[in-house]
């Protein structure tokens, strides 16, 4: 019933930046969080960035701490990442997601996009 569509990605070099956004179709949003995971080929899917339905609360995955942001607007149905000081580590496959809470989307989220591309060269 949820679609999630990301958008944004593309090739980038080392310590350049890059915004991805993910728009929602289908139902209300309600008090959903939303949020970011990624996955590198032969690597392990790992979670990137979370926000409250309120933008009160984010979290940050630590290899990303102090280079991405995250946001909302639920008027929009929209949740965007700003992502900058890119490196290589940085190059995935980024997914928007939808979960109960900050929390539970960390491990369990209930929706997920088609993913968009990242690449950074170095």
């Amino acid at each position: 019933q949820v679609q999630l569509v990301e958008s944004g990605g593309g090739l980038v070099q080392a310590g350049g930046s890059l915004r991805l956004s993910c728009a929602a179709s289908g139902r209300a949003l309600g008090t959903s969080a939303m949020g970011w995971f990624r996955q590198a080929p032969g690597k392990e899917r790992e979670f990137v960035a979370a926000i409250s339905w309120t933008g009160g609360t984010t979290n940050y995955a630590d290899p990303v701490k102090g280079r991405f942001t995250i946001w909302r607007d639920n008027a929009r149905k929209t949740v965007s990442l700003q992502m900058n000081n890119l490196s290589p580590e940085d190059t995935a496959n980024y997914y928007c997601v939808i979960g109960a809470t900050t929390r539970a989307l960390q491990t369990t989220p209930d929706y997920w996009g088609q993913g968009t591309q990242v690449t950074v060269s170095s």
